[in-house]
Parts: C-alpha cells; sequence; structure tokens
C-alpha cells in the first residue's frame, strides 16, 4: 500500500517536473521570437530613429550653449535588456558634430568643433521602438553596457 502511494506521488512530481520544463521550453521560444521580431522592427525603422534622435537631442539643450548639427551613426548596434524590467534597448555608436550657439559661453571654446564619441540609446516600448534623444557620451556601445552592468543584460 506504502509502495502504491510512493509510486504515484513520484510519477506526479516528474510529471509535474515535465509540464513545468515544457513550459519554460515554449517561453523562452516565444522570447526569442519576440526577440527577433524586434531587431527586425529596428532594422526597418532605423532610418526614422536616427532622425528623431537627433530631432530630439538637439531640442533637448545639452550640452548647453552647443547645437547639433550632425551625427554620423555606426552599422553596428548592441541589443541589451534592462534587468529590472525587461525592456529591450539598443545601443549605436555615434559621432556627434556641435557648433556653438551664439551667446551660449562655447563661442570661444575650440574644441567646440571637433567630434564627440557618444552611444546613442533606443528602448522597445509597448510595441514599438522610440528614443528619447539620449546620448551617453564618452562611451562606446561595449563600454555602456559595462558602464551599465547592473541596469543592462547584454543579449545575444
Amino acid at each position: 500500500m506504502f509502495r502504491v502511494g510512493f509510486g504515484i506521488a513520484l510519477i506526479g512530481i516528474v510529471l509535474a517536473a515535465c509540464l513545468r520544463w515544457i513550459g519554460q521550453q515554449v517561453r523562452l521560444r516565444r522570447e526569442l521570437l519576440t526577440l527577433v521580431e524586434r531587431r527586425s522592427a529596428f532594422s526597418r525603422r532605423r532610418e526614422w530613429l536616427e532622425a528623431k534622435f537627433l530631432q530630439i537631442a538637439n531640442s533637448r539643450g545639452t550640452p548647453r550653449g552647443l547645437e547639433w548639427i550632425d551625427c554620423d551613426f555606426e552599422d553596428n548596434v548592441r541589443f541589451a535588456k534592462d534587468r529590472r524590467t525587461g525592456e529591450l534597448t539598443a545601443l549605436v555608436g555615434v559621432a556627434i558634430q556641435f557648433r556653438a550657439i551664439e551667446g551660449g559661453g562655447m563661442e570661444h571654446v575650440e574644441a567646440v568643433a571637433n567630434q564627440k564619441a557618444a552611444t546613442a540609446v533606443f528602448r522597445f516600448r509597448e510595441s514599438d521602438w522610440m528614443t528619447e534623444g539620449r546620448a551617453l557620451f564618452n562611451l562606446n556601445p561595449l563600454e555602456a553596457l559595462e558602464y551599465y552592468q547592473t541596469e543592462l543584460e547584454p543579449v545575444e
């Protein structure tokens, strides 16, 4: 009697473990498909996103006293997932060209004309890619991932 009950319990435990494993595999496959779809969407919308990035970044007024006049985007994209929210982030290396705004206090700084290296940040929110015009200055995408490693998890 005890052996039969033990056997049934063991079968139940194995069955529950199998069902849990299958559920995890289905969830991982769904996440992978979603990631592939979102990367593809980024590629399709990239030109528009880059233009929007430059427009928003210039309107933010940072750095103070400078106007964004050009932004060269690298081809490579690094994807990462926000460790807290799971939100997908795309990081793209950029070289930014500024011009001093008259009366902004930067007119006499020679280095204003030099290109500045940074990383442009894009996020997938709700159902589409967007940008807030945020640039991580003096960091390429790999350095940005390292610097923000407690917040961002690289996605390959």
